[in-house]
Parts: C-alpha cells; sequence; structure tokens
C-alpha cells in the first residue's frame, strides 16, 4: 500500500524522516503525510550498522530531537541506545501507521503543468514497482549510499585467505575471539572498532596511511547531569542541549580563529594518555588543520587505553598488496592478519539516489545552487535534509522540519501549487558546497551542488543564524518564488 495520491511524502525513516512525520503530524495536521522507507526497520543509520561499539560521535542532546529529552546519565550513546530513542519516539506520537517498510522510492518526476510529482516506488519484497503522486517530495535518507560503503582498489586482495569486511556490511555473527585483525582507516568508524574489539581478539592493528585528530573526554557530561538533577526532564534537556550548542559553537570559533593553538592542545592531549616515548608526531599528528575534516570522539579515552594495554596498536604507512597472510606494506613490512577490515569510508549520495526528472529533464543536482541547505535552484516543492558537518545532524534536520511546515502552511495561505527558489542575475556560483577536505566529500566534490555568492544561497553550517532566520524571519524573499500549476 503507498496510495494514489499525499500531500507530502518523506523518503527515509531515520533520524529526519521521524523528526519530520512529528512535525508535519503537530504542525500541518491538515496534510495528509507518509514515511516510504526502502528497508524493514526504522533507524536509517542506527539500524544499519552492526559493527563492534558503534555510537553516536555527536552528544545525545543535540543529537536528539528538540521535543524528545534524551535521559539517559551516556551522552555519547551507543547505536542500540539510539535506536531505542528512536523506537520510543516513534511509539510516543504514534507515528509508525505513517511508515511504509521496504518501498524504496527509485524515481520521482515534477509537472509544472499539474503540479505534482509522480514517484515510482519499488517494493523491496517483490520488486514490483507501484506509482502514486504527491505535492512535496521531502528527502530525509541521509547523505550516503545505504547500499555499499567505498572501498578503494587494494592490489591482492582476491588471494587474501582471510575474511575482509566493511563495517557497512558487518555480519552479525562474526567470530573474532584470539584473531589478528587490521583495521584499514583512522577515522570515526576505525577509532570504534579497534578498543571495542581489543580485549576479545589476539591483537588488533590501526593501519592508517595519515593521522587523524582524536579528541578524549567522557562518555557523560558531569555538568549536564548535575543540571539534570535539580530540574525536569523536558527543562534540564533544553538548559544541557543549549549549553552543549553555544559550548561546540565557541570550541569551533577557537579552532578557527587559533588552529595552531587547539592543534597543539589535541596532539598534546594525546601525549598524555600515551607517553612521552609514543611515537606521537608520526600516528596522531595530522596534515591538515583541526576542522578541514571532522575530528574523532574518543570516549573515555578508549582507544588509547587499547593502545596502552597491548592489544592494540597504529601503523602508519601505505599499503603494496595484499598477501595470503596479510598486508604487505611500502615499507616491505607485513601485517599478519585473520580479518582484515576496509574502514575506508562511505559513498556520498544526495537526494537518496533518486533519478528525478522536472519537466521532463534529468535533474543535474551538480547545475544547481543550494538555498538555505535543503533546496535547490529551479527545483520546485522539494525539501531535502541537509544537517551539520559542524554540529550535531539533527540540529539542522530539526531545523528543516520546522521551516518545510511553515513553507507548506505558506503555500497553503497564498493559494498557490508550489514553491521554487530562484537565483537572481546577481547570484553567481562561487563556492564547493561543503568547506571540508574529507575524502567522501572529495571523491564527489563534482557531482554536488554549489554555493551562491550571497545569502539565501550560502550553506553557512552556522546553527545560530539558520535558527534566528528560520524562527524569527520572514520565510519570503525574493529568490522564493511561489506559483499556480500550468
Amino acid at each position: 500500500m503507498v496510495g494514489n495520491h499525499i500531500d507530502v511524502v518523506v523518503v527515509g525513516a531515520g533520524i529526519s524522516g521521524i523528526g519530520a512525520a512529528y512535525n508535519l503530524q503537530t504542525r500541518c495536521p491538515q496534510k495528509t503525510f507518509t514515511i516510504l522507507e526502502g528497508r524493514s526497520n526504522i533507524g536509517g543509520t542506527w539500524d544499519l550498522f552492526k559493527y563492534p561499539g558503534v555510537r553516536s560521535d555527536s552528544d545525545m542532546h543535540t543529537m536528539g530531537f528538540k521535543f524528545k529529552p534524551w535521559n539517559s546519565p551516556k551522552t555519547i550513546a551507543d547505536g542500540p541506545a539510539i535506536l531505542s530513542y528512536l523506537d520510543e519516539t516513534v511509539e510516543e506520537n504514534d507515528l509508525r501507521k505513517k511508515i511504509q517498510f521496504n518501498k524504496k522510492v527509485i524515481g520521482a518526476s515534477w509537472s509544472s503543468n499539474e503540479a505534482l510529482w509522480t514517484l515510482d516506488v519499488e517494493d523491496q519484497s517483490t520488486k514490483t514497482v507501484e506509482k502514486t503522486t504527491c505535492n512535496i517530495l521531502y528527502l530525509c535518507g541521509g547523505y550516503y549510499n545505504y547500499d555499499e560503503g567505498y572501498t578503494p582498489e587494494f592490489k591482492g586482495v582476491e588471494g587474501f585467505k582471510g575474511q575482509v569486511i566493511h563495517p557497512q556490511k558487518w555480519p552479525e555473527d562474526l567470530d573474532y575471539s584470539d584473531k589478528k585483525v587490521v583495521v584499514i582507516g583512522s577515522g570515526a568508524t576505525a577509532v570504534t572498532i579497534v578498543p571495542s574489539m581489543a580485549e576479545k581478539v589476539k591483537h588488533i592493528t590501526m593501519l592508517q596511511r595519515s593521522p587523524t585528530y582524536y579528541f578524549a573526554a567522557p562518555d557523560e557530561d558531569a555538568i549536564g547531569n548535575f543540571i539534570k538533577r535539580f530540574t525536569t526532564d523536558r527543562l534540564g534537556y533544553f538548559l544541557v542541549r543549549w549549553k552543549n550548542i553555544l559550548m561546540g559553537r565557541f570550541m569551533l570559533s577557537r579552532m578557527r580563529k587559533n588552529p595552531e593553538k587547539i592543534k597543539t592542545m589535541l596532539i598534546d592531549q594525546v601525549r598524555d594518555h600515551l607517553g612521552e616515548d609514543y611515537d606521537v608526531d608520526k600516528h596522531f599528528t595530522p596534515r591538515y588543520m583541526p576542522w578541514d575534516q571532522r575530528l574523532c570522539f574518543v570516549p573515555n579515552g578508549d582507544m588509547f587505553n587499547a593502545i596502552n594495554s597491548g592489544k592494540a596498536s597504529v601503523v602508519t604507512d601505505t599499503i603494496d598488496t595484499f598477501t595470503e597472510e596479510g598486508i604487505k606494506l611500502d615499507t616491505g613490512e607485513v601485517l599478519e592478519a585473520d580479518i582484515i577490515i576496509t574502514a575506508t569510508g562511505l559513498n556520498m549520495q544526495l537526494l537518496n539516489g533518486i533519478d528525478i526528472k522536472i519537466d521532463n529533464e534529468t535533474l543535474d543536482i551538480s547545475q544547481k545552487l543550494q538555498y538555505k541547505t535543503m533546496m535547490f535552484s529551479d527545483v520546485p516543492n522539494l525539501i531535502a535534509t541537509f544537517g551539520y558537518t559542524t554540529a550535531s545532524w539533527t540540529l539542522g534536520a530539526d531545523l528543516i522540519s520546522e521551516y518545510a511546515c511553515k513553507l507548506i502552511n505558506l503555500l497553503d495561505k497564498k493559494e498557490c501549487n508550489y514553491f521554487c527558489p530562484e537565483s537572481g542575475d546577481d547570484v553567481t556560483s562561487e563556492n564547493d558546497y561543503l568547506d571540508l577536505s574529507s575524502g567522501y566529500i572529495e571523491r564527489v566534490k563534482h557531482k554536488l551542488p554549489k554555493q551562491g555568492s550571497r545569502d539565501p544561497w550560502i550553506n553557512s553550517q552556522d546553527y545560530l543564524k539558520d535558527i534566528t532566520q528560520i524562527r524569527f524571519k520572514s520565510l519570503e524573499d525574493q529568490d522564493l518564488k511561489f506559483k499556480k500549476a500550468g
């Protein structure tokens, strides 16, 4: 069951989709909506990833919803706890009846004459394709390809006698007890897997081409928990949420103003954990500046504890070839392994990988300007959630869902059928979509939309600026057009 016509179709039942559904139900009660989810469960990322120790790398007071307090004393939560939180949110707000599982949107075609989207929806159980129409297409499927993670081409991989596993396709029955394990990569996934597996394995090695910045801190927020002891759940959550938002903003501004000072602080912290005899310069001193890429959080210093225990180690080198027994490095050293984990990243993907046409012309998103981080030039009645790279994803997703509901209601008030951002002649394409040098962005930079030369075509990634514009300023501006069918 998909439905012949629905006012708003939300694609994806992860954090963004659940937040969108709550806001549509609360703020646009006159509208019909459904969530089409290509998988068989809610949760998105938190249902997909099953590797050991999978957890958030943002605090749950900002990664949680504005409307649903996070009450656990742990501010850095593991995957099952996050999934339980999302389940509670769905049940408390009676949203499950709005979700259609195993329904993957593979095509979408917009008609300006009819002011309608026609969607091709593939049933993942039967592989049959159904059609449905909607007025507004609201994409909440995140920013990466759920089907395949990114794995470079490694010479000799087919000759390796052990198992090669990408974290995105983790086998839940994997037995790694007393095994020699090599994890390729040094990002958030690798730094989670290594300490989580260290206790059971014979030895685990993190093999990195170059180092990453790490920041160690407790997984519980002592100040936040103190505040919540003397307040209600909602007030405590509100206060801790804003404490963390402002603290994060302060730290980001310091990183940008004094990158060398912050770099020294982060590296000195690693040295404090590992000792003066450890080669921190080689293994934990990145080539880039802080926040050119995201920091990796190390809760309770668990990665450093695993290294100090002798069960984990870090090797900084490049791969020559896989061998039958492991990996031969360009220096000639051989890392023996029973299991090799390729924590080499994700494949970035916008628009949920949907084949989109606008008035019979295929949409090339790389030729479009982004508008307020959620829409695109000359693309009508489409909203695409993209959260923050400099703060918790959900902060951005929450704001976008608030904006979307205001926009839907404004469209009705104007008695129009569709909205469409249109850049004027004074707007030029000047900047990349995201100002980060992470590998997953660099690989697809040429496929991403661009920023414009002035607001609202600039992707500021600034929560305080965005919340002011969305909550307190008019939605209307010279670039957002409201039109009628035909």
